[in-house]
């Protein structure tokens, strides 16, 4: 069984839900305190043990390949005025990972931005993250689920428990939990946005994937949908009458960075955790007046 050594990031979408911010900053380099959304799942990717980086990108978004880029102006800025910690710390960025970028020409769904990276993949399993979706995890979340791929040899969907009607803002799993192993959820259907009352189970979809090459297959022939869009969904719908196909209930916090509110939450826990920032960050909140 090969390893997962690669994990793309769908990064070429509008990101309308930040306008105006995101007329000219790709949402994906918003910032969590000071650090980029993208570089999050990064170093999340790093930690799994994936060494390659696919990022499909699309028009405008050049500042994420700067962002992981060598800057020799800056370094030499901060080493010439010994700023020896912020040196490290741009230094780092550039050390992540071997980062390759693909253009996605149109923003055509999920699917169609997974497969602009098949050339890049290979015939080998890759992970996917979605940069909006932030895991805080003592145990990153895609090490956790390369974990339970190197046990079933399956595609693996992270999952987590989603109550009443916000179900349907999610991909529904039908599935059953392993008997050995509840965390494991054998996937037997997928339902896109139920309503509530039609929803197979609670166990929602997030961004996070563990896919076998044959994907690319699936996607390829899956009938596009509205606005001539392929969704991945679908293409893992298609996938089950080949392969198993497991959710995993990670352990961890997700921070739904693609929504506003969702996005300031984040912003301020991940601030409260900073040795730095968290215990000024915290009597500030305290004494904010209601």
């Amino acid at each position: 069984m090969k390893k997962v050594r690669k994990a793309v990031f769908p990064a070429a979408g509008m990101g309308t839900r930040f306008l105006p911010a995101t007329k000219a900053i790709p949402k994906e380099m918003l910032c969590l305190v000071d650090k980029p959304l993208i570089q999050y799942g990064v170093e999340e990717a790093v930690a799994a043990g994936c060494t390659e980086i696919i990022i499909v990108t699309g028009r405008g978004k050049s500042t994420m390949e700067d962002h992981f880029d060598k800057s020799v102006e800056l370094e030499a800025w901060l080493e010439a005025r010994g700023k020896t910690a912020l040196l490290k710390i741009v230094q780092s960025v550039s050390k992540l990972a071997k980062i390759s970028y693909v253009r996605q020409p149109e923003a055509l769904g999920l699917g169609h931005a997974v497969l602009m990276a098949k050339e890049l993949v290979g015939d080998e399993p890759f992970a996917v993250l979605l940069p909006d979706d932030i895991v805080d995890a003592k145990v990153p979340c895609m090490k956790q689920m390369v974990a339970a791929f190197e046990k079933t040899g399956a595609s693996i969907l992270g999952s987590e428990v989603v109550e009443g009607a916000a179900i349907s803002a999610y991909g529904c799993l039908d599935c059953t939990p392993d008997k050995d192993d509840p965390r494991l959820l054998a996937v037997k259907n997928m339902v896109e946005k139920p309503k509530p009352q039609e929803a197979p189970s609670q166990n929602a979809i997030i961004g996070r994937y563990i896919l076998t090459p044959r994907i690319f297959e699936m996607i390829e022939n899956v009938k596009p949908g509205a606005g001539g869009e392929l969704q991945l969904t679908d293409a893992i719908k298609a996938l089950l009458a080949h392969e198993k196909v497991y959710g995993f209930h990670y352990e961890g916090k997700r921070h739904d960075a693609g929504d506003k509110l969702g996005f300031l939450k984040a912003t301020v826990e991940f601030a409260l955790k900073r040795e730095d920032l968290g215990p000024t960050f915290r009597a500030w909140l305290k004494e904010f007046p209601v």
